[in-house]
Order: structure tokens, then sequence, then C-alpha cells
């Protein structure tokens, strides 16, 4: 994965030397920054590096409609986002303004305030430093023979400088993957067959598929803050006339909406300001994501033949740049040429090329970029092979329980479920479909700190490309939860440095307690949230099993709350850890057992007496494992 190689690489200047750093995070995706925030926190000199322009990863390219199902499931490095978001407008537009209903109790923000909020927060830290337009280019990895360990990260601009860096640890949080692949880290790409992991979702048969990408689009209908769209490079109008026989045959009535026969998703709820967030119309008639066409995106081609391609040979990346802007270029004349096509084309039906008409660009979003994303939603690409297969089982309900199997090594949770745009397009682009598209609902689940960790390499963590099946990836591929898993990574890379052990080998409980006394869950409660007085005790005793069996499962897996609005629902029911509730004998007799696998003294916990609540027994346990 280099142009040159390696030691010529550090050659070719007698005055290039490597800077140092504690951390290193490549990619300053919202992974990325809560990796960087973790760890600077925990004291850590932190380097952020990105390829792109501006921080902030899909949160500030368009991707501001949030995908979580509820507030309780929000927690650590993103609801602290969310909390500064609210405050923003509150600040600027006031408390009671129509921006503060509309930005969603801060989770639905304009692309330009999620970047303000993001940039405030790294400006916060001292101890981080953030190196924008700089891609990766070389890794030089040591090795004992047993274990490898990343040496040097080399990156380049656009003129052509090289800057090497050193770091105890390093951080890939790219939505590629590009750092671990870097490193000879194993990775796979496409689906795996479905007996592989047992996974219903799963084809029958392994294949490269990939899921789909296309742009999220920052629009509006406000006329004074309205760019009308350019044709785009390459636009040539016959590539879009397929399109018309949909549109006079009524299959399609209209261009925008929250599904079909909608050709563009305007998210709901809209955000603050008249915006919409535009995204691909899941079962549409027209999509706007390309599947098929994005099979170069992750490593230009090259490991397409193999379902783990980590040993393959190194590719140059100047060919997989070539192979990305390719890929993107192609997205962007697709999305940008249909939407200019059904606006400007005097064969598009009077009364929808009006409608299109309404919508234009936000002029105040993207302003160096044209005003559109400067990246593309990339929604699956590399998924490391590391020490835990992240899986479709990961979301099952536990046996006869409300909630999903148990994780004990949990450093995060998640509420949404797995979900696929689809992987390959059937028929025309124009009435075709897509298949391998799948949305199961399931009841939340924990994140085991496994999909972090290489299986070989001592000083590396993967919070986005992170090790699951293509079905598990489907699950864990949203922005909360990516930056709890950046999150952990950052305060395991301190702990590994401080403990100096690899990133395989550090206590995981330690991390799990440092999460939690930053309001970070590793495990669903939905009536406990962060800065209650007893999230800390709760967290911990659910984490160690002691939530699971108190609720038998419902008539339907992963039932919901009452829906708020679109994806939106209230708490899932039967995820409370009831701490009022009178303490069952039942329940006690359980509780004593799991409390014996840590040492806690029998006879200073509350007996089941009929006064004595849930609450009291989880408290008075924490009392004890906090004595020395």
């Amino acid at each position: 994965m280099r142009v040159l190689p390696f030691v010529l690489l550090l050659l070719v200047s007698p005055f290039l030397r490597a800077e140092e750093f504690g951390v290193l995070v490549y990619g300053a995706t919202p992974a990325g920054i809560a990796a960087s925030l973790a760890a600077a926190a925990d004291g850590e000199k932190v380097l952020l590096v990105d390829a792109n322009s501006w921080v902030g990863g899909m949160m500030t390219n368009g991707l501001t409609h949030t995908d979580f199902r509820t507030f309780e499931g929000l927690t650590g490095a993103f609801l602290e986002v969310s909390t500064r978001v609210e405050a923003h407008y509150r600040a600027t537009f006031g408390a009671d303004s129509p921006q503060v209903k509309e930005c969603f109790r801060g989770t639905q923000a304009e692309s330009k305030v999620n970047r303000a909020v993001l940039e405030k927060m790294l400006a916060e830290q001292p101890q981080i430093t953030v190196w924008l337009g700089r891609s990766l280019e070389a890794v030089k990895c040591s090795t004992d023979g047993h274990t490898r360990a990343v040496e040097i990260a080399v990156f380049a601009d656009p003129t052509g400088g090289h800057f090497p860096v050193t770091a105890h640890m390093f951080i890939d949080a790219t939505y590629e993957g590009d750092l671990m692949a870097g490193a000879e880290v194993p990775y796979r790409i496409g689906r795996e067959a479905g007996e592989q992991y047992a996974e219903s979702l799963a084809p029958d048969e392994a294949d490269t598929q990939l899921q789909g990408y296309n742009f999220r689009l920052a629009m509006t209908r406000v006329p004074a803050n309205r760019v009308m769209p350019k044709a785009p490079k390459g636009y040539e109008r016959e590539e879009f006339t397929g399109v018309l026989p949909l549109l006079e045959s009524a299959k399609i009535t209209r261009l925008f909406g929250t599904g079909p026969p909608a050709l563009f998703k305007a998210q709901a709820p809209s955000l603050p300001n008249g915006k919409f967030d535009i995204n691909d119309v899941s079962h549409g008639p027209v999509r706007l994501s390309l599947p098929g066409e994005n099979d170069d995106w992750p490593d230009g081609g090259a490991g397409r033949a193999a379902r783990i391609v980590g040993t393959l040979p190194p590719f140059s990346r100047t060919g997989l740049r070539q192979s990305r802007e390719r890929v993107f270029d192609e997205h962007l004349l697709w999305n940008v040429g249909l939407l200019y096509f059904l606006q400007n084309d005097d064969a598009v039906p009077a009364k929808l090329r009006d409608e299109a008409r309404e919508w234009g660009w936000c002029k105040d979003e993207f302003v160096e970029n044209g005003h559109l994303p400067e990246q593309l939603y990339v929604r699956e690409a590399r998924r490391m092979a590391g020490a835990y297969v992240f899986t479709e089982k990961d979301t099952d309900p536990a046996p006869g329980d409300a909630r999903s199997v148990f994780q004990p090594d949990a450093i995060a949770m998640g509420d949404y479920g797995p979900n696929c745009h689809g992987t390959r397009h059937e028929g025309s682009r124009f009435g075709g479909k897509h298949s391998g598209e799948f949305y199961k609902s399931v009841a939340p689940y924990q994140i085991p700190y496994g999909v972090l960790v290489p299986p070989d390499v001592e000083n590396l963590l993967v919070p986005v490309a992170a090790s699951s099946s293509h079905v598990g990836f489907c699950a864990l591929r949203l922005e909360p939860i990516w930056m709890s898993l950046g999150q952990a990574s950052g305060h395991a890379a301190h702990q590994a440095i401080v403990d100096k052990v690899p990133v395989q080998a550090i206590a995981v409980e330690r991390l799990q307690k440092r999460l939690h006394g930053l309001g970070a869950a590793t495990i669903y409660v939905s009536d406990v949230p962060p800065g209650d007085p007893d999230f800390v005790a709760v967290q911990w005793w659910g984490t160690a099993g002691g939530l699971h069996g108190l609720a038998p499962a419902p008539d339907e897996a992963g039932q919901r709350g009452k829906n708020i609005s679109g994806q939106y629902y209230e708490a899932f029911p039967r995820h409370g850890a009831g701490l009022d509730k009178v303490l069952d004998p039942k329940i006690a007799a359980a509780w004593l057992k799991l409390a014996a696998k840590f040492q806690l003294p029998e006879a200073k916990l509350p007996a089941a007496d009929g006064k004595v609540t849930r609450g009291d027994w989880i408290r008075a346990a924490w009392s004890l494992q906090q004595l020395p």
C-alpha cells in the first residue's frame, strides 16, 4: 500500500524526520474525533490526521439525520455532541425557537453546526494536533516473529510533501480501513455465506458484493438560502431519459418524500432552518445508491477474488486514489445529474419539474465545495478480521430473555439493528430493483472489545472498519455506534500505553469502568440514563450480567416502544433496571451467585425481605465492589 518502497520513501529527503505522538488517529470521522478526545482526556499527546478538508466525516457531509432508535440508546461521546448541538441552537435562536425543537435534542443538526461543534471540541483539547488534507502513503511495521507493531506511518499532502509519524498507539478510524490495510492486517470485503456464521440474512454463497453508496445531499426549499444545481461534469441528457416512462405512467407521483414512490428521500423530521438530509429511498423505483458501481472503492479491486485479502501483494496508492475518484465521480454524476435532469428537461412533466425546482443546495453549506458534500457515503468497505467477529447472532435475543445475547466484554452498545440498502442492482436503473437489501428489528445489543482488536498487531485499534461479518457490520455501521467504539478505542490506547501491554491484553474491566464513569453505556438500560446517580453502578451490574433474565422475551422479537416520529421510538420495553421495584427472592438468589464471582461477602448484601429494592441491592454491591 505505497507508491515507493518504504525505505526509499524515507530516503527521499535527508531532512525527513518522524514526528512523535502518544496516539495517532487516522480518520477525522466522528469515531476518530471521539478516539482523539478520549485519548487526550487521559493525557496522551494525540495527532488526528485526515485526507479531507474538514473534520467530521459524514456528520459534516450531509448525513445529519442520525440513525438511532431511541434517545435512551444515546450515551458517551455522541450524547455529548448532541447536547452541545442543542445548546448551540438554544443560545443562537432562543430556548423556545423552532430550531431547538427541530434539532430533535441535538441529534438532527445542519452539517455546518455539527462541524462547528466538533471543531470546538477538538480545539478545547491542547493535547490534540489536527492535520487535514494529508493522506496515508505508507506504513512500516516491526515484528519479533510472533506479534507485530506499527512503527511509522507516512502521510502526503497534495504538493508532494511527506510527513512521517511515530506513535505508541495507532487508531484507524477511516471508513475504509486504510491504515489497517497498510499494516497488512487481514480484512474482508463482501458477504459471507449464511452457513459460515449461521446468519439468516446472509446469502447462500459468499461473494464480493458491497452495500451501495450515495451522497447525502443537504437541500432546502427556502428561496433566500437556495442555490440551484448545475449540470455535473460529464452530464449527458440521454443517461437520464429512462426515468420519463416512470413519470408518465404515474408510477412516480412525487420526487421528494419519505419513501416510495419518491426518488429522493427527504428524511423526516426536517432539520433546523428549513433544511433536509436527502438520502436513497429504500425499495424505491429509482435509487440514488449504486451497488456494484462501488466495488473498486475499498482497495481498488485488489482483493476482489479473495475472502481475506490482507496478505495480498501491496498495491499502489496512486491506483487506489484513481479508483476512488472514478467511483466518486460516477456517483456524483448520477445523484446530481438525475436532479438536474428533473429540474431542467422539458420532457419532464411540468408538475414534477416544478416540484423539483422548489429544491436546491443550501447556500450556507459546503461553501468551499460548491455547496456539495466533500465525501461520498461509504456504507461499507473493508472489515477487519479481528479478535472477535461481530455477526447477526450478536444481535439475536438471549434465550427466553427480552435482552440480546450477553457480552461480558462489552465496551459499547447499539439499538438500531442490521440494515442494508442493497448489494446489487437487477435490471435498469429506472424501475429495476436492488438485491441484498434487508432491515431487521432487534433488541438493543452489546458490542465486545474484540471487534476493535487485530489478530497480531499489538498497537493498533480499528473502531470503524471493525471486525464483523457483512450482516454484523450492517448493525455497527452507524455514527452513534462508531463514536462509542472510537471513544472506547481512545481510552483503550491510553490504557495499553500506561500498562505497557498489547491492545490484545488490556484489562477490559478497567476500560468498562472508565467508560461508565464518563457516561458511556455498555448495556442498554432504559430507566437509568447517563447523569443519573445510579448510572455507573447499574452499568457495572448490567455488564456483569445482572440485568439479563429480569424480563421475559416479548411476543415479537425486537419489540419497540411507541413511535415518536419516523424511525424514532420511545424506549425499548422490558429493558429497565426497575430500581424502585421490591427485590424478588428469585432474582436475589441469582444475584448472589453472580456476586460470588466478584468475591462480594453475602453477609454484607441486603436480603430480599420484602422491603429491599433492586436499587438498594445494586448500590450495596457496587459499594462493596469499590472497597480495596
